[in-house]
Order: structure tokens, then C-alpha cells, then sequence
């Protein structure tokens, strides 16, 4: 269960948009800034269990798989590709979506490659 959304109303909002099966990027803030890894929210956002105000939203996560290599904050700001981010524009956001050319970008920029016929990560 992720609960990194407690009572941050950007990140609820963001959550709510969330669906069981999408892809979600994780990142480090710590001790390097960087994407590391990919995982698959398994249920929809629901109310936090353990906040009996009712307030925060929680999702549950599956491990998908790990980058090949970490993606860097200052690598992802570094790419045009990506100059439009939401992510970019606030790095202490905690959810964020990214358009399916961001996200392709950024499996690239990890070395995962696409090929024909299968779909990625």
C-alpha cells in the first residue's frame, strides 16, 4: 500500500486519476534523485485505512520491474524530449502523470527498447 499522497491535495488529485493496471515510474529523492524502477498499481486509489478522516487516498503497488540503469533527475532535464514534464517543473511533487512519449522516452533513456509487436513495460 502507497500512502505518499497523505493530505498533499496536488497528489490526492493526481491519485484519483490513477487506475488499477497503469504503469507508475518510481523515483529516488534520495541519495541520488533518479527513476529506478516500474510498478503496477493492482487496485484503485481507495481511502486510507489507517486515516479515519477520510481524507487520503492510498493505492496498492506491485513490483514490475527494475530500470536497466537509474534515469536522473538532472538527465531528464537535460532531454528537450522531456522539457514539458510536470515532474520537471516540480520535483518535490509526489504523483505525477506523464503522456505515453514521455514515458517511452524515459524506458529509452533506461535501455529498455522497443520492438515491433511487444508492447512495453
Amino acid at each position: 500500500m502507497w500512502d505518499g499522497a497523505a493530505a498533499k491535495p496536488d497528489a490526492i488529485r493526481a491519485l484519483k486519476q490513477a487506475r488499477r493496471g497503469d504503469r507508475v515510474l518510481c523515483y529516488h529523492s534520495a541519495p541520488e534523485r533518479a527513476l529506478y524502477s516500474i510498478a503496477e498499481i493492482t487496485r484503485d486509489p481507495y481511502p486510507d485505512p489507517h486515516n479515519h478522516k477520510g481524507k487520503n487516498l492510498v493505492a496498492d503497488l506491485r513490483a514490475f520491474e527494475k530500470l536497466p540503469r537509474h534515469v536522473t533527475l538532472a538527465e531528464l532535464r537535460a532531454n528537450p524530449a522531456l522539457r514539458k514534464m510536470k515532474l520537471l517543473k516540480n520535483v518535490r511533487v509526489l504523483i505525477s502523470s506523464i503522456s505515453d512519449v514521455e514515458y517511452q522516452e524515459i524506458l529509452r533513456m533506461a535501455g529498455i527498447v522497443a520492438t515491433p509487436g511487444i508492447p512495453l513495460p
